[in-house]
């Protein structure tokens, strides 16, 4: 076995994370022998837990409410972390795998694999090009929707947010996409949007009034929520709405590709084969 074998999901709540049934279906169809965990970690303690993890740590995934912390916990970062400020993958040290030309090998490096993950998953439902989109919420998650809807062609957005404090970093970030952006609260007449992202966290139960407001003239919803299934902004919504396991498939593909080679653009030997795999371990076929 590989001296860095092991590898988790960190986050909490946790005890509803797919990720190890997807990557144990890579790691099966690749023929690597490597282990894949689930472990609820707090905040407060992140920076120590990650701290105690030796040789045989491969990488970790990284969920709510981790994602700030693991970027400033990487020494090197990815473009899309960057702009970001969130790391959904972390390479730690142990791998012995090739990293792009200027990062350490001797520190954790941070990836965000959520906005290709939005951008695959769009596409798989046909959405491959808008021109305004609306965010449903301010956290790290958004601002993944945010710059995926970005690589797609949006040049507006509205981010609907509890307050005008909490969207400002939204606004800069769309700013620095080029992109045109205002903010809206929640229960407002909402501007219409071709896509609409909720980026909330799984299980929000919105007031029926805003939940109606935000589905007037909101085109498709994207749910990055997958569990439970129907949101209750989806079972209000009047038009499509997408749940968002197919962001978590194409998003854990590129984790795959993180761990196994270094780098979220190399492809993976057979990459349709693991992704079926993947995909028929998360929709249980």
């Amino acid at each position: 076995m590989p001296a860095a074998h092991r590898l988790a999901v960190w986050g909490d709540p946790i005890a509803h994370s797919r990720s190890p049934q997807l990557h144990g279906a890579a790691y099966a169809m690749l023929g690597l022998d490597w282990t894949f965990g689930r472990v609820r970690v707090a905040e407060p303690v992140f920076d120590g837990m990650l701290a105690t993890l030796d040789a045989e740590w491969r990488g970790l995934a990284v969920t709510m409410p981790l994602k700030e912390r693991a970027w400033r916990a990487s020494a090197w970062r990815d473009r899309r972390a960057e702009l970001t400020g969130a790391v959904n993958t972390l390479l730690l040290p142990g791998a012995d795998v090739r990293r792009p030309g200027d990062a350490p090998s001797d520190a954790p490096i941070g990836f965000n694999t959520d906005v290709g993950g939005v951008v695959a998953a769009l596409a798989d439902e046909g959405i491959t090009a808008l021109d305004r989109v609306r965010i449903v919420g301010a956290g790290a998650t958004s601002a993944s929707a945010l710059v995926a809807a970005g690589e797609i062609g949006a040049r507006r957005a509205s981010i609907v947010a509890r307050s005008p404090e909490r969207a400002r970093p939204l606004l800069a970030l769309a700013d620095r996409l080029g992109m045109e952006a205002s903010v809206e609260p929640f229960g407002a007449a909402h501007a219409p949007a071709d896509l609409t992202v909720c980026a909330l966290p799984g299980g929000t139960v919105l007031p029926d009034a805003h939940a109606d407001a935000l589905a007037t003239d909101g085109g498709p919803l994207f749910d990055v929520a997958y569990h439970p299934w129907p949101s209750h902004l989806a079972s209000r919504w009047t038009g499509r709405a997408i749940p968002g396991l197919g962001m978590l498939l194409h998003q854990a593909v590129l984790q795959v590709r993180v761990f196994t080679t270094g780098s979220v653009e190399t492809p993976l030997a057979s990459e349709d084969d693991v992704r079926a795999a993947m995909r028929s371990a998360l929709v249980g076929d």
